[in-house]
């Protein structure tokens, strides 16, 4: 049984405040009662929520990205329908139902012993059901727009579309770290590395990547695979913001064709995450990049690690991501 919880309007009219002469975003979003009339909706991307943190945890991370989706919503759909903003672009499907994980995952105390192992065990069960769902998207014709969450739930977006299509995907990942680590138990910091060992992702690119947060061994494995490649943050500092692009776009084009994207929030300066940072991509370096990615074949589209202890920046700014990705012009 796919595990996910269809949104209906009465939920959404939480969020919306409603004002008079004006239409929100979440008075006309699309939405489906079943599962199976994904097919027969005319929008082209579906969102999903994942509001889980453990994947985070395990990784020794810091918690809190269990609150985004429901953050993001407040703000996203409160933006204005209007001329530039088409709510008819998009369905709003639901959440992946986290609450038993997050429960035992709570239930779990820091003194046990394979506390980080057990954590890891409950993110396997969250890979299984994420990518389920996003098989059903895929297979519909859809593009995925995700919110997490961890970044552990990379790992079940690239597998759902690898098994929709019944071949590996490219991936573009813009990321302060590779999350490329060791294989032993699922966490936050080893999707990728799950995704390439199974033949689920062929090329991955990573944007932004940090010289201070990735391990040697790391360099080494990349370094000695052609289908991996990397752009540091470091190399993009004293570029104009067009410089910037002119190299993501170079990132972009050794995917060679239809890909998925991936924003860690980690890699957006000042922007409270699972592992902030006072030095990375401005905010709106980022929504630019969404432009000139939006002008690709994508699968999908992941926002990952916002941890939003500061309810509006945090709701806004993800919100400001989505609407400049699904918008058809400017």
């Amino acid at each position: 049984m796919i595990n996910l919880n269809l949104y209906q309007q009465e939920q959404l009219n939480q969020y919306v405040h409603k004002r008079p002469e004006e239409t929100k975003f979440g008075e006309k979003i699309q939405l489906i009662s079943y599962l199976d009339e994904l097919q027969n909706s005319s929008a082209k991307y579906v969102l999903l929520g994942i509001p889980e943190d453990i994947g985070i945890r395990a990784n020794r991370g810091k918690p809190g990205a269990a609150k985004t989706w429901d953050v993001f919503l407040n703000a996203f759909l409160n933006i204005q329908a209007n001329a530039y903003n088409n709510p008819n672009q998009l369905l709003l499907l639901g959440e992946i139902d986290c609450k038993s994980w997050m429960q035992k995952a709570n239930s779990i105390p820091l003194s046990d012993e394979n506390y980080y192992q057990k954590l890891g065990d409950i993110v396997s069960k969250i890979d299984q059901a994420v990518a389920e769902v996003v098989e059903v998207i895929v297979k519909a014709g859809k593009i995925p727009i995700v919110i997490g969450g961890g970044h552990n739930n990379a790992y079940g977006i690239i597998k759902g579309c690898s098994m929709a299509m019944d071949k590996p995907i490219h991936v573009a990942n813009i990321d302060a770290h590779t999350d490329l680590r060791p294989m032993g138990f699922r966490h936050s910091g080893n999707g990728f590395s799950y995704a390439i060992a199974e033949n689920y992702l062929d090329r991955y690119s990573i944007f932004g990547l940090h010289k201070n947060y990735t391990p040697q061994a790391i360099f080494d494995s990349m370094d000695a695979n052609k289908k991996i490649k990397y752009h540091f943050f470091e190399d993009c500092l004293h570029l104009t913001s067009l410089d910037k692009l002119i190299k993501m776009k170079s990132s972009l084009d050794f995917l060679k064709g239809k890909f998925g994207v991936e924003l860690d929030c980690d890699v957006i300066q000042n922007f409270n995450s699972s592992a902030v940072t006072p030095s990375g991509f401005s905010l709106n370096v980022i929504r630019s990049l969404m432009k000139l990615i939006r002008k690709h074949e994508i699968h999908y589209l992941h926002i990952c690690e916002a941890a939003p202890h500061e309810y509006t920046l945090i709701g806004k700014s993800i919100s400001f991501l989505v609407s400049d990705f699904i918008r058809t012009e400017d």
